[in-house]
């Protein structure tokens, strides 16, 4: 790992100065970008994590992704974290947080609108980012593909219902534009580039040219995830500053959630003796938001100035820096998982 990457946290914590700062001075910039979207997912944004996403996509051997059927404890945890778990761990830390301890320094009708972002956000796992995090930490990007795919065909079914049963309504309208948008844009089209960009590789090269041409843009990459810091923060910089408390109100039972799934996730991951370049990624999934949806539903059920839609655009401006510490807290750990496959293939032996 390079000086540049070393040091990934504090080039990041620079860029949200940066971003906010540049939101205040470049007002009119900031706005033109942020109204370049459609269905709630913002096309300047969707270009640099694409470019992110799309060396990674490099990575996946289609021929090989009929393998992963044979490590389905992965999968399993996928699921269940997501779907079984986050959700509702979610909305109780909501109700805690914002029915209990700071019930007395918000209104009651704010506390609601909080606690039903809260809701939406943990209802709705990531789509895009996932892969960033999981090359930070060397996973199997055959694996994670079937991981994230199968996330998202899920939450096609399932989403609407669990948000509806936890928010006690039934009129949830799936934002269909918004999803199929992004799995489009952050799953279909990067993979399809991904998968061309290596055939061709391959054919000039093998393997070697493949690794070679993933490493010479991966400076490119990390890029592309500061200048994504740099715009959600300037699009979001008059809300961090005109709301502080709220703000920190908000991220706290995030943080705690994020933490919380990622170290159930891994020592589940742990416990059933999976390899590392499985187990980091698969607990990253768990812990990582879609917050595109999580935004277009709020701003669709509460509107665009509710409390709801402010939760869930915390929830961007929590992921960044919280996932980076746990990709740290993966890659240190990454020899622990690597001892303890060797001891189990010396025993086997």
């Amino acid at each position: 790992m390079g000086t540049f990457e070393r040091y990934l946290s504090v080039w990041v914590a620079l860029a949200m100065v940066v971003g906010i700062a540049a939101g205040k001075l470049l007002p009119a910039l900031f706005n033109a970008l942020a109204g370049f979207e459609y269905a709630n997912v913002n096309f300047a944004v969707a270009v640099l994590i694409w470019a992110m996403v799309w060396p990674m996509m490099i990575g996946v051997d289609l021929a090989s992704l009929k393998r992963v059927g044979e490590r389905p404890k992965g999968l399993v945890i996928t699921v269940v974290i997501n779907w079984l778990v986050k959700p509702f761990t979610m909305a109780a830390l909501g109700v805690l947080f914002f029915k209990y301890v700071f019930a007395g320094f918000i209104p009651a009708s704010d506390a609601q609108g909080y606690l039903a972002g809260l809701i939406l956000l943990g209802a709705a796992p990531c789509t895009a980012m996932v892969f960033i995090w999981s090359h930070m930490t060397r996973g199997d990007p055959n694996y994670t593909l079937v991981q994230v795919s199968l996330n998202d065909a899920i939450m096609v079914i399932a989403f609407a219902p669990i948000v509806a049963f936890l928010l006690g309504v039934t009129d949830i309208a799936v934002p269909w534009e918004t999803l199929l948008l992004s799995v489009g844009l952050y799953v279909i089209v990067p993979l399809m580039a991904g998968v061309m960009t290596r055939s061709v590789l391959m054919g000039k090269g093998g393997q070697g040219a493949v690794d070679g041409f993933i490493n010479s843009v991966k400076p490119a990459s990390v890029l592309g995830l500061l200048a994504t810091v740099v715009l959600l923060f300037g699009f979001q910089g008059d809300m961090i500053l005109s709301h502080p408390l709220v703000i920190a109100m908000i991220a706290v039972p995030i943080i705690i959630q994020s933490y919380g799934i990622f170290a159930l996730a891994y020592g589940i991951a742990w416990t059933w003796r999976l390899p590392h370049n499985v187990a980091a990624p698969c607990a990253l999934i768990g812990t990582s938001n879609f917050f595109e949806l999580a935004v277009a539903v709020a701003i669709s059920l509460f509107g665009l100035n509710s409390a709801a839609a402010l939760a869930t655009v915390v929830g961007v401006l929590v992921e960044v820096p919280v996932m980076l510490s746990l990709v740290a807290i993966a890659n240190r750990t990454r020899q622990r998982f690597e001892k303890r496959s060797a001891t189990i293939e010396e025993e086997v032996r």
